[in-house]
């Protein structure tokens, strides 16, 4: 027997709260409301928008049918008389029919056209299951006990003959369609030439006529690859096909069309796929929630909603599906951790703190948070999820061929648009289409950077078209976030103009990302001192966490300022720019991850005694300091008592003074070692606590 490909069920599963907008099931117990229903329901199907490009005539049959029925419905209702319970039996499974047979002209007209396409005899048996569902109980309908005009009865047994004799239908041409489909798939496996003549006629008859067709065509395939109970074969499946339209939107639109799209245009809108969180998305956290453009959005960014920070992974900028709590309690998406655990890393990637030890503890908490908000929003969710499904949606492109050779040629073409002799915006195009391809998967990235974009990214940093700079330093952020580039991308002398775009970037979102491009590039230990030595760097992003217009940005440029300072060697460089003013004024920033943030470089700072110079010098630093180790987060109670004792530390008796003449100093300090949230922070109070009370006794012994 023939081995059977698994079905891809190409219709997505509505939830069971979902609405149905254009009826509401009839009470059973009243006659009149479910003959008005069913008459409503097919004048319904009758004006439907039915499918246009796959099952058009299988979807116009049935709608045909089920509007030759309104006269029955009619008839009845103007007689207004009791139906008998035979009757009222048949036209209550009537309705269920209907309904389904309205779910299903609903689901082929917004269905992905190419899983309609490959799957065609499933879809085709659902309409002829519906047909003779149909027949079955027009057949059983005892229309002589209904009073009904002659003309009424000769119309329902006309469409009961139909019914009865409709045979399953599949349209020769959509079949000869699929071959050609089927072919064009197998080249791009084998790693055959296309011929652009026959990509553009299959994308022509599937009706993927511009860039919005092929955008929404790939968020259909995102949405049903996203369903947790799809198999790995399908996903791989639903992934070949994304990169296959993604490779012919580039291809035949996406550089064609560049003209005709702002790129610039939709920052505030729209998806979701290396941030600084416990969220600072510090990567294109910002970015790629950003399309360009109402009409060009990256699927996986396709949501118009920016969904809350601490959502998303700090290394794969994606909702998590399966938050996981590391040692320093920052939390990450189970996979991404484990990915760079695996790569021999033993510090947290966020904090660059060395990790005690490796478990990986699920944040139910969270999760449970990030499940309510996708049900809310509409986002698809992640319920349910588990580590082999989520593993298997992020690494199906490694092991699927013709998503990969897809892929390849995408970036393959999209890197030779990038060269200097193309025309600007063809450029701006381009690289804005590498910022999306960069944004989801490793592979993605690795296949960018194979085909030689870094290098010619690099020089459009300096372009002095906002977006075009804009687009060049998203795409390098997200290149940056694969561990194996991160090199590769200094080695492009990438890093001085990155912090030209941090400096005096067109538009404020580009100095935001090129700040997060800094702190993932300095993730390597190496790296902080190459970026460190550069003489604007730190100044750069000393500039965009005072000036910042948003709190993303200002959190990215913390997040890379603290990577910096993490090789001591940078640390004195930070106090000498101004730092250490502007991270105690954001103590008292009102964006409650924002002081966190400052607290933990100022942790850095404090040890050194330029560091610790600087913050005494500032009035109502201590007495802010104190007042965290009540009022601040867990986090920032942590941080605070930290930055207090390397104070007392390295300064000696004059902060240990001031701390002793704070009336709130001890029983907060004390509150913390009894109650602290976390070891460390009991710790390091503790140390303070015996500090204070040996300066405490030396103070009444000299008196």
């Amino acid at each position: 027997m023939a081995h059977q490909p698994p079905a891809l069920h190409v219709f997505k599963r509505r939830r069971q709260h979902e609405p149905v907008a254009w009826a509401s099931r009839p009470s059973p117990s009243s006659a009149m409301s479910l003959v008005k229903a069913l008459l409503g329901l097919t004048r319904v199907i009758a004006v439907c928008e039915k499918p246009q490009v796959l099952q058009r005539r299988n979807a116009s049959n049935i709608a045909r049918r089920i509007e030759m029925l309104a006269s029955l419905f009619e008839e009845i209702r103007d007689l207004r008389r009791p139906l008998p319970p035979s009757v009222l039996l048949s036209f209550q499974e009537l309705y269920s029919i209907l309904s389904r047979a309205k779910l299903l002209l609903d689901d082929c007209r917004e269905a992905s056209y190419f899983c309609l396409l490959m799957e065609q005899e499933s879809v085709a048996q659902q309409f002829q299951d519906l047909t003779q569902s149909m027949a079955v109980i027009l057949q059983a309908l005892p229309l002589e006990l209904l009073d009904l005009q002659v003309e009424v009865k000769e119309q329902i047994h006309l469409v009961l003959a139909q019914v009865r004799k409709a045979k399953l239908y599949l349209d020769p041409g959509e079949i000869q369609l699929r071959e050609e489909a089927k072919a064009l798939l197998a080249k791009v496996e084998n790693k055959k030439p296309l011929e652009i003549l026959h990509l553009r006629k299959l994308f022509t008859r599937l009706q993927l006529l511009n860039i919005r067709d092929c955008e929404t065509e790939m968020q259909r395939l995102e949405e049903l690859r996203s369903e947790q109970y799809r198999s790995t074969q399908v996903v791989e499946k639903l992934t070949s096909f994304s990169c296959f339209v993604r490779y012919g939107k580039c291809v035949l639109y996406g550089i064609a069309e560049a003209a005709k799209f702002d790129v610039a245009a939709d920052d505030a809108a729209a998806r979701l796929q290396n941030s600084a969180t416990t969220s600072s998305r510090n990567s294109s956290a910002s970015e790629e929630v950003s399309t360009s453009g109402s009409d060009a959005a990256d699927p996986a960014a396709a949501i118009a909603i920016n969904p809350p920070e601490d959502f998303l992974c700090p290394i794969n900028l994606e909702i998590m599906r399966d938050p996981v709590i590391v040692a320093t309690g920052q939390t990450y998406e189970r996979v991404a951790i484990a990915r760079w655990l695996e790569g021999g890393h033993d510090t947290c990637p966020k904090s660059g703190q060395k990790l005690p030890h490796l478990r990986l503890i699920p944040n139910y908490a969270l999760k449970n948070l990030i499940t309510q908000w996708c049900l809310e929003n509409n986002v698809p969710s992640f319920e349910k999820s588990d580590k082999k499904s989520t593993r298997r949606n992020e690494e199906s492109l490694a092991t699927n061929t013709v998503a990969l050779e897809a892929t390849k040629l995408t970036a393959s073409f999209l890197t030779e648009m990038l060269l200097p002799s193309k025309s600007p915006e063809t450029q701006n195009q381009a690289a804005y289409e590498l910022r999306l391809l960069a944004k989801c998967g490793m592979d993605n990235r690795v296949c960018i950077a194979n085909a030689g974009a870094i290098p010619l990214l690099v020089p459009l940093l300096l372009s002095k078209d906002p977006k075009t700079q804009e687009n060049a330093v998203t795409a390098l952020l997200n290149l940056s976030i694969c561990e194996s580039l991160k090199i590769p991308i200094m080695e492009a002398r990438a890093c001085e103009a990155i912090i030209e775009v941090l400096k005096s970037g067109g538009t404020m979102q580009a100095r935001e990302n090129a700040a997060a491009t800094l702190f993932s590039l300095a993730t390597v230990d190496d790296l902080k001192i190459v970026i460190g030595s550069k003489p604007d760097a730190i100044p750069a992003l000393v500039k965009l966490l005072r000036e910042g217009t948003s709190t993303r940005g200002k959190r990215d440029a913390a997040t890379a300022l603290y990577n910096l300072a993490v090789y001591q060697g940078n640390r004195a460089s930070l106090v000498d720019t101004g730092a250490v003013p502007v991270l105690v004024s954001l103590l008292s920033d009102e964006e409650a991850a924002m002081p966190d943030d400052a607290l933990a470089l100022l942790t850095l700072i404090a040890g050194t005694p330029e560091g610790m110079t600087a913050i005494f010098q500032i009035p109502g630093a201590i007495p802010n300091l104190v007042r965290f180790l009540s009022h601040g987060s867990s986090r920032g109670k942590e941080h605070a008592i930290v930055v207090l004792l390397a104070l007392c530390r390295t300064g000696g008796e004059p902060i240990v003074k001031s701390l002793l003449k704070d009336s709130n100093a001890f029983p907060s300090i004390y509150h913390l070692f009894t109650t602290g949230s976390t070891p460390r922070a009991k710790q390091k109070a503790g140390s303070l606590l015996k500090l204070l009370l040996k300066a405490a006794a030396a103070v009444a012994a000299a008196h």
